[in-house]
């Protein structure tokens, strides 16, 4: 199978970590939703990131999707997401807010770098969108005491959250203030010292307008 997307993508990045985790074997194609967009229409007729195309050609779309059949793929005995109950809903829950919280750093940054002149009403939505986050996932990872934050074994939510604080930090420095969000800091760096984070990686390079 292989995964199309640049891992400067939070999305891309937290499925090719996952992978990883798991220990799937998979083919990297880092195209470009902007210049390869037509190579990636090929299998998604919405020329978005991420899509893993599987060994049968089908062609899966969106991350939690991804994920969803990544867990199934391995198994109860493997997948780190309950199947179902309390604890998969506080994981989902921890899951929407980054992927959001993605969306919005995302929106932010290709308002910045491809319209001439910024519509002030979305940046200002999207940065009070973004600081309010922030401080949920900021004080809800304060709470916690395990390593990761369902417990001792890194969870999608873990590298989700991981994923996003990383881009945000690349693409709005000036909305993510280490000092404003020590726990989100530490679990980013936990997490980003871990092996699957030290490859899957790669700097920011957003598209020009």
């Amino acid at each position: 199978m292989f995964l199309i997307g640049q891992y400067d993508s939070p999305f891309v990045r937290r499925v090719a970590i996952a992978l990883r985790l798991y220990g799937l074997a998979f083919e990297h194609r880092p195209w470009s939703t902007f210049g390869d967009a037509d190579k990636i229409a090929a299998y998604n007729p919405l020329r978005r990131v991420p899509t893993l195309v599987l060994d049968d050609g089908e062609a899966l779309i969106e991350s939690m999707v991804i994920l969803d059949y990544l867990d199934e793929h391995v198994g109860e005995g493997k997948a780190v997401l309950p199947r179902g109950g309390a604890e998969r809903r506080k994981h989902l829950r921890i899951c929407a807010l980054a992927s959001g919280l993605g969306d919005k750093a995302v929106s932010l940054l290709y308002e910045r770098v491809l319209r001439k002149e910024q519509l002030a009403l979305w940046v200002e939505r999207c940065q009070a969108q973004i600081g309010d986050v922030l401080k949920v996932l900021e004080a809800e990872r304060a709470k916690v005491t395990t390593p990761y934050w369902l417990g001792d074994r890194i969870g999608h939510a873990d590298v989700a959250v991981a994923c996003v604080v990383r881009f945000t930090r690349e693409a709005h420095p000036q909305l993510f203030d280490a000092a404003r969000y020590p726990a989100l800091s530490a679990h980013a760096e936990r997490c980003e010292a871990l092996a699957p984070f030290q490859e899957i990686v790669q700097p920011l390079a957003p598209p020009k307008g």
